[in-house]
């Protein structure tokens, strides 16, 4: 067995958001939102500038998922019908799909990883819905990020991170309870550090952080909450894999505070099929949604 080695969180994710940083387009539509004269015009021409981003958002706005009666044409209609906090969401989440290339397949086959991803936020995005939370993209995109920091544990550690995934295929331990234990800290602990290294929202950031360990959530603890049973909902489903081998053990705790129906769960696992396989085309390039 390797030995453990004396990495922290701070160390895993300084190195990582060298390599890998968000395009500066991403950076320039923040300070655009956040500046207080910028117009939807001025936030929609810093869109348009990458044609491969804003075919993507125009798909995504289109399809089933948001259900818009009207055809949305022009990125200035996404940015004026779905919100500008929410295309910013939508890009981040793009933005951050496109930045981790090259990890070796004997870690993680990607178009599997970003397909749990993408299940994640769906049935995230559902069951905020079904709790009446504002903002359904939040809870999307943080789906889709919630194992961003396993890739940054692929890129740095490698070696480690195949020696717990065969430890766990053996033992039958839980692949975040193996990563604690041999670093003290898990992928959430990074991914929520890259995050809010890389100037992400608390309102992302926090539950990715977070939704291994809700109890550490300080600002939005019922987002990391749904973030959490969204997750084990992608597992259970069988749709991808981001390297868990098993279904994570869901928190009771959660269940009693989100208080969620057992008869709410067909119907919740039916809204992730139904928009599943054109989401992923329109966000990873599937062409036949296969799992």
């Amino acid at each position: 067995m390797l030995r453990k080695p004396q990495l922290s969180v701070e160390h895993m994710v300084e190195d990582v958001s060298t390599i890998h940083s968000l395009p500066l387009f991403y950076s320039q539509l923040s300070e655009a939102i956040d500046h207080p004269r910028s117009s939807i015009g001025d936030i929609a021409k810093i869109i348009s500038e990458d044609q491969g981003l804003t075919a993507r958002i125009l798909k995504l706005a289109n399809s089933p998922l948001f259900g818009y009666f009207s055809k949305i044409d022009t990125i200035t209609q996404a940015v004026t019908i779905i919100g500008v906090l929410q295309v910013r969401d939508l890009a981040l989440a793009l933005s951050v799909m496109d930045v981790f290339k090259g990890i070796p397949e004997d870690l993680v086959n990607m178009e599997q990883f970003w397909k749990h991803s993408i299940a994640t936020g769906l049935a995230a995005r559902t069951l905020a819905t079904s709790q009446r939370e504002a903002n359904l993209e939040r809870f999307f995109v943080a789906g889709i990020l919630h194992d961003v920091g396993r890739l940054v544990m692929y890129v740095r550690v490698p070696e480690i991170c195949l020696e717990l995934l065969e430890e766990c295929r053996g033992s039958g331990m839980i692949l975040h309870s193996a990563e604690r234990e041999r670093f003290g800290f898990d992928h959430a602990d990074i991914g929520g550090a890259l995050l809010k290294r890389w100037k992400i929202p608390p309102r992302v950031a926090e539950p990715v952080g977070t939704h291994h360990n809700c109890g550490k959530a300080d600002q939005y603890p019922r987002e990391a909450s749904i973030l959490h049973f969204a997750d084990i909902i992608a597992h259970a489903m069988q749709i991808g894999n981001s390297g868990e081998i098993f279904v994570p053990q869901l928190d009771h705790a959660i269940w009693e505070r989100l208080q969620i129906s057992c008869y709410f769960l067909p119907t919740l696992i039916k809204q992730v099929d139904t928009t599943y396989e054109q989401t992923v085309s329109v966000l990873y390039g599937g062409d036949d949604g296969a799992r």
